[in-house]
This record gives structure tokens, C-alpha cells and sequence, in this order.
């Protein structure tokens, strides 16, 4: 697809109800990421019966899980480059429009249709890795958490790229614009900061946030 201004709405479809499905807004995001959150701890509570305390501690580590798998979909599905002009258009369709748009706000934030198939696709691949432990029923308190991670990411990204920063989390802003415009190849990370520096994919020193030298929006 053609690079346009990155401030211009992208086009990923011919078809107009198609190009809809991959639009959203933080409210449609919200309402219906939120509603599935409680649904699935209602069955892990109510359904399957499962202790608060349990259900509790798995959200809690599944939240922070999310932010590995944050850095490693980001870092190795995201960037993947390929020569199959099918993986390429799914690249493209995931992550690379946000590239040539990063101020497409219709698109900052997953939509609720491809979102909740890639949600399921996830819960059955949890489910099975539960259930070679014999406890599938955990999946039921796991995911939650893991999908309120993605939320929380979801919407520091949005805001990165469409309010200026509250001071203490400017540190977060400049290492995602660094991204964006000078090191697609580091600062993987957009909630955190965590995992680039265990992984050694921090910008150059002088760059980081707190230094001279900083990316500009």
C-alpha cells in the first residue's frame, strides 16, 4: 500500500464495510474489551467456581505477563519481515499501517472484530498450555488479566500518540517516539522500558529520556 501523510486517515480496504471493521474509538474499545473482562472472571468466579484468591493472584501475574508478551509480539510479529507478499499484507494490516499513519486515531487502538478473533486465538492457545498441566479452569482466571494488560497498553499507546505527556510518564512518550522516527529496530516496549533494557534493545544512551538529545513528536 502507498505511504501517505501520516497524519491522513489510512485505507486498508476497497470495501467500505471491511475498511469500518478496522476502525474504533476509545469509547467502543472500552465498553466492549471491558465487558468481556468481567464475563470471563463472572465463569472463573461464578462458573467454574474457582477461589478469589486464586482467581486474584493469576490476573494480577497475568497482567504483568502481558508486558513480555507486549515486547515480544511487538519486536518479533509486528517487525516481521518477509518475502511472502501474504505475510507482508498481514504485517502490513497489523502493525505497518500504524507506522505510515502513527496519528491515525481511528486506528491507535485495536477494533473490537479482529481484536476479540486474535483474543480467542490467544485463550485457546492458554487453554492448552493449562490443560497440559490439568487445570484448564485457570485459563478462565489467567486471561482476564492478560487481556486487562493489553487494555492498559492499549490506551498508553493511544494517549502517547495523541496527548502530550504527564510529566512522570514522559520517559514513556519520548522512548515510543524514538521508536516511530528514529530506531524502529530498539525501544520495543511501550508501556515499559522493562524488558528492552533485560533484552539490550534500549535506544543509544544519549537518546534515553532524561538526556540532552531527545526524539521530537
Amino acid at each position: 500500500m502507498e505511504k501517505t501523510n501520516p497524519t491522513k486517515e489510512a485505507r486498508l480496504f476497497k470495501n467500505d464495510f471491511l475498511n469500518s471493521l478496522t476502525k474504533t474509538t476509545p469509547l467502543t474499545s472500552v465498553v466492549v474489551y471491558f465487558l468481556v473482562i468481567i464475563a470471563l472472571l463472572y465463569v472463573a468466579l461464578v462458573t467454574k467456581g474457582l477461589p478469589a484468591v486464586t482467581v486474584a493472584g493469576l490476573f494480577v501475574f497475568a497482567f504483568f505477563f502481558w508486558t513480555l508478551a507486549e515486547y515480544l509480539l511487538h519486536r518479533y510479529l509486528f517487525h516481521w519481515i518477509s518475502d511472502s507478499k501474504i505475510v507482508m499484507r498481514m504485517h502490513y494490516l497489523m502493525h505497518g499501517v500504524h507506522h505510515d499513519h502513527p496519528r491515525d486515531e481511528s486506528r491507535l487502538l485495536m477494533p473490537p472484530v479482529p481484536g476479540l478473533i486474535m483474543a480467542s486465538l490467544l485463550f485457546l492457545i492458554f487453554y492448552l498450555i493449562f490443560l497440559l498441566f490439568g487445570q484448564p479452569q485457570l485459563t478462565w482466571a489467567f486471561f482476564p488479566g492478560f487481556f486487562a494488560g493489553y487494555l492498559m497498553y492499549s490506551f498508553v499507546h493511544f494517549s502517547i500518540h495523541k496527548f502530550k505527556p504527564p510529566e512522570f510518564l514522559k520517559p514513556l512518550w519520548i522512548h515510543h517516539n524514538l521508536h516511530h522516527y528514529k530506531y524502529p529496530d530498539k525501544a520495543f516496549g511501550v508501556s515499559n522500558t522493562f524488558w528492552d533494557r533485560v533484552f539490550g534493545t534500549m535506544p543509544p544512551k544519549d537518546e534515553r529520556p532524561g538526556k540532552k538529545r531527545t526524539a521530537s513528536k
